[in-house]
């Protein structure tokens, strides 16, 4: 078994990864590594200190989600996560990267003050902070995935792709933080994610990630 994935299960990118790997079968190792505090070691395969990073043996580094995903596709095709369809492969791309950047941002409010700030970190919950962002920042996310997903269950050719691993993926991290979707406003968008949640390549890491959750919580 050569490939090894470095990263926090909790964080969204190296969840993305993982779900991947399990979707495409792949045998690996995870040392799950959290980024903070300096790490010479670390930055040596990541120059920017995040997670995750890949290896596949011992000349071959992948850092960042989005590289690895990539070269899990080129080397293990089936199941195709990306659409060979230019246009399909394009708008895939396009949902991952609004989901690692303005998905992420919204939903990580809730755990960063709930579960990262005072159990991993010891410091205190701003409630301040997670009111503004569900009044700011959840609203326009939530809708705009809502009118996205439309009568579809996927974002893309209406098939399972990279696309819903990327955009679920930050949902986990508000779940575990006690948020909720409100299926009044945004039925759709809360059927997909828990669609996408009760998948197995999902489950088992988000079962996982709750009983250390748990743990942390005492």
């Amino acid at each position: 078994m050569a490939l090894k994935l470095i990263g926090a299960g909790l964080s969204p990118f190296v969840r993305k990864v993982r779900v991947v790997l399990a979707e495409k079968g792949l045998a690996h190792e995870h040392e799950p590594l959290t980024p903070f505090g300096p790490n010479v070691e670390y930055r040596k395969l990541h120059p920017l200190g995040k997670i995750p990073t890949l290896t596949d043996g011992p000349d071959k580094v992948i850092p960042d989600s989005s590289a690895i995903v990539v070269y899990l596709e080129r080397i293990a095709p089936n199941p195709a996560l990306i659409s060979a369809d230019a246009y399909q492969a394009a708008r895939t791309v396009w949902y991952e990267e609004y989901a690692d950047s303005t998905v992420g941002a919204a939903c990580s409010v809730v755990f960063q003050q709930r579960v990262l700030f005072p159990l991993m970190m010891k410091r205190p919950t701003d409630e301040a902070a997670i009111a503004k962002a569900a009044t700011e920042l959840i609203p326009p996310v939530f809708t705009y995935l809502e009118q996205e997903i439309g009568d579809n269950e996927y974002l893309v050719g209406n098939r399972f792709s990279l696309a819903d691993i990327a955009t679920a993926s930050p949902f986990v991290n508000y779940a575990h933080g006690g948020g909720t979707i409100d299926r009044g406003k945004y039925p759709r968008l809360a059927n997909y994610v828990e669609r996408l949640h009760s998948r197995p390549s999902f489950k088992g890491f988000i079962a996982e990630e709750q009983g250390f959750v748990a743990k942390l919580r005492g």
